[in-house]
Formats: structure tokens, sequence, C-alpha cells
């Protein structure tokens, strides 16, 4: 800090520039852009779809509003703009809206640089103080904009002076960044004391006149269908909003589990190996893109990416759990494991509220599972292996597995059903037996699901057997 200029004086000495915060982000998007750094390296999915209409959005010097379902990246979107601004910039010190020192817009900033001149004191402030964020529903105009504040009403200044308000979070993030989320929640008032905001950039406290001219930028997110639902935002703020730019979930798979793998919390110091193998990942995110599909979940409110991160995250634990109760040195998640995800997706997925039939979150969660193991299961096995399994298991033959059957007994299971050893070998099920295991309950689970097998479920147990119907001709 002693390096960096501390008064007026001296920064008008280092020829400091002077630039609005929409500048200062379009400078230095344009360094990164020119330089072929990642721009947004947290951020997938995107990079030919949103992220070209927001670098056009800020080299055009917009205020924008992200419109998309929930759990599709606009808060991160939003918070990742801070990386564009300067890492410190000055400001009058003391000053509760960052002001600038070459032209101060708060009274009392004004009265310093009137009485010191070039002697005016600055600190530095870093990047992440210039970027602030609010939920839309319950805000107040006090809350956005500021409202009087009995003490200093008290103190002796006029009511009609700016010495009497409390500043609310718009004109603290002077010179920065401010995020307002779910922007179609906010109260009718709240949204036309924005009208000036976003046009005119100036303030007015209980109806007292008092102009700022506040540098910003301003981000909104808003569902799509509320935000185009008459009512629900203002026609007259919607216009003075320069970018309308629509997110989307991942358009593939494999960017959907490049999501997974950033996001999921997955321990990495234990003393239990953990291994995922490709197609448990591949269902979780599939299970995710079935219930985007199904007609009994509601797509207006849309399924986020964090049901495959919970997911993922619940049939890691599972599998680490097993490990511990069994002793075993490899943590390997099974189909039998997938049972725990309805803990971790209950609440993530919203019935169609009018779908005639009356089925309940866990039957429709059922039936997605179902089709994302069947699709995974096909996409594994090619058809000619399906075809040669023929499966003999006449009388009262069957097969019993669960989550807490130990690693060695699958070898037991191939035994009984040597016709899976080419599918389960395959899908790289020779690496352990833990793995084996895996693949073993994998195989298992598809040929029930393509009518080679039947399933019952008892408790935690999954009883697999001949076809019934093949039993009955028996």
């Amino acid at each position: 800090m002693s390096s960096k200029p501390l008064t007026l004086g001296q920064l008008k000495a280092s020829q400091y520039p002077d630039f609005t915060v929409k500048e200062e982000l379009e400078r230095n998007l344009i360094k990164r852009i020119r330089s072929g750094e990642p721009l947004f390296s947290q951020i997938h999915g995107f990079e030919e779809t949103v992220l070209p209409q927001l670098i056009n959005a800020i080299l055009s010097h917009h205020d924008i509003v992200l419109l998309g379902e929930k759990g599709q990246a606009k808060s991160r979107i939003m918070r990742s703009l801070i990386q564009f601004l300067d890492e410190e910039i000055p400001v009058v010190k003391g000053c509760e809206i960052h002001d600038h020192p070459y032209h101060p817009i708060c009274s009392a900033c004004r009265k310093k640089l009137a009485a010191q001149g070039d002697q005016l004191e600055i600190e530095w402030i870093g990047r992440e103080s210039r970027y602030g964020e609010r939920l839309s529903p319950g805000t107040k105009i006090a809350d956005l904009i500021g409202d009087l504040d009995p003490a200093k009403v008290a103190a002796g200044n006029p009511l009609a002076s700016e010495e009497a308000i409390h500043f609310g979070l718009i004109p603290r993030m002077n010179r920065g960044i401010f995020a307002v989320n779910e922007l179609p929640d906010l109260e009718y008032l709240v949204q036309v004391a924005l009208f000036n905001i976003l046009e005119e950039r100036d303030i007015q406290v209980r109806g007292y006149p008092i102009r700022f001219d506040l540098d910003l930028t301003l981000l909104f997110t808003a569902n799509p269908e509320e935000y185009t639902r008459a009512g629900k935002i203002i026609t007259q703020l919607k216009d003075r909003i320069g970018a309308e730019i629509r997110t989307h979930y991942p358009l593939t798979r494999e960017l959907g589990i490049k999501i997974i793998q950033q996001e999921a919390r997955v321990p990495k110091n234990d003393d239990v190996k953990l291994t995922v193998p490709d197609f448990m990942t591949e269902i979780i995110e599939q299970i995710t893109i079935e219930a985007r599909k199904s007609p009994y979940v509601n797509q207006k409110s849309g399924v986020s990416a964090r049901l495959s991160i919970a997911n993922y995250e619940t049939m890691i634990a599972n599998a680490r759990r097993r490990a511990y109760i069994l002793g075993e040195t490899e943590a390997v998640p099974r189909m039998s494991d997938l049972n725990y995800l309805y803990t971790s997706s209950s609440g993530k997925i919203d019935l169609d509220p009018f779908r005639e039939e009356t089925v309940n979150e866990f039957q429709v969660f059922s039936k997605i599972m179902e089709k994302a193991i069947g699709q995974v299961f096909k996409e594994h096995m090619e058809k000619g292996q399906l075809e040669a399994i023929n499966v003999d298991l006449t009388g009262d033959k069957h097969i019993r597995v669960s989550e807490l059957t130990p690693s060695p007994e699958y070898k037991a299971v191939i035994s009984q059903l040597p016709q899976i050893w080419e599918p389960v070998h395959h899908l790289n099920g020779k690496n352990s037996e833990a793995y084996q295991a895996s693949c073993v309950e994998f195989v298992l689970e598809g040929l029930h699901l393509t009518g080679k097998l039947s399933r019952n479920k008892v408790g935690e147990m999954m009883d697999y057997q001949a076809p019934a119907q093949k039993k009955k001709k028996e």
C-alpha cells in the first residue's frame, strides 16, 4: 500500500486514468481476449451460445438480465464478472459509496475536496468489495436505495439533505457491480425505483430529489416464464435493460458430467480408494436428462444441475459407507447405491400440477431412474452380447445381492450365471473385486430392464431370477 498514491495530488501525479466501471470491464475483457486466456473457465457448455452474447453486452456497456430456469449457472455468470474489474481502485478515504477522488458525488466528499484539495486522502479497495447481490423476495426500497436515518435527523441534519440518509445497497456499490436475483419477484414500487437508476443513474429517498451520478453495472436474473408474464415485471423496466440473454441446460451428457466432476464435493484425503465407473457417472447425469424430458415433471420450473451433483455425492457417500462397514480398501459405486438417490432428489423435481394421473414424486423418480439405467446399459452393451445371454435360472434358482454384499462374493454370482462374464469383462470388470461387483450389478439390472431377468426388491436386497412368463411355461 505504501507504493500506491495516498493523496489526490499523488494520484494525479501518477497519471491514474479516469474511467467508468463499464469502461473498466470492457478494457479488462479485451485484454483477456487478446491474451488468449480462458474467459470463463468455471462455466461449461455456453461457449458458443451464452458467452458470445455476454461478451457483446459488456462491449456494448449494457446492463444485463439473464433468463433461465433454476440451476443454469446464472448467479455464477454474474459473479464471474468480478474478474474483469481492476484488482484495486482508489476511493476517497472513509467514503460509504466509494467516491472517485477526481469527482466525488456525495456532499461529504465534495466538502473534503473543497477544503483539502490535493491533500485529500485516498485509500484502495479490492475488486471483491465492489460486487453486491440481493435476492428479490422481501426486498424494500430502503434496502436497495436507502432511507432517512432517524439518528442523523436527530443530530440536526435537515430532512431534505443528503446527510440525513442511510445509503442502501445500490449507492454502496457505486463504481462496481450490483446484481438482483429473481427480478420479477421485486415489489412493484421497488421496480419503479429502479427506473431512474437504470436510465439516469440517480436516486430519490422519501420523495426528496437528491441526485447522485452513480457509476454502476446492473445485472439481473429471472425465470423466462415469469419475466415475460404480464404483471410480473414492469414493461418500462424491461425496456431500460440493455441486454437480455437466455441460458440453458447442458446440451450434451458429456458437458453435464464435466459440471458434475467440477462441482461435486469428493473426498481427496481418504484411506479408502475411490473409483467411479464411467457408466455410473453417466447414469447420474442421464437421470437428470430424463427428468428434463419427463411429461410428469414441471418443465417450466426446470431441473437444476444440482440434481446431478447431489445425486453423485450421495452415490459416492454410500459406496464409501459400504467400504468402511465391510473393511474394503476400495469404494466403487454400484447399482444398489442408487436406492439412496431419493434423499438427494427429493424437492429438486417439481411435478406437473396439471397432469391428471395421480402419481407421487417417488413413483416418477423411479420411472426416470429406470429409463436412465436402461439407456446407459444399451449404449454400453452391443446387441450381439445381449442376444447371446440366455438366462438359466430355472426352478428356485435366484441371485441375491445388496448394497452390503462383500465384493469377493460377486465371483459366485458370475459362477451362477456365467453368461454375464463377457459383458462384465467388456466393462473392465477384471480391474478389481470392488469394480467387478459394480459391473455385475449393472449387468444384472440391465438384463432386468431388457426383460431377460425379473427382479424383486426386499428391503435393500435385490433378488434376480428368470422372467415370470418363462417360469409359467415350466
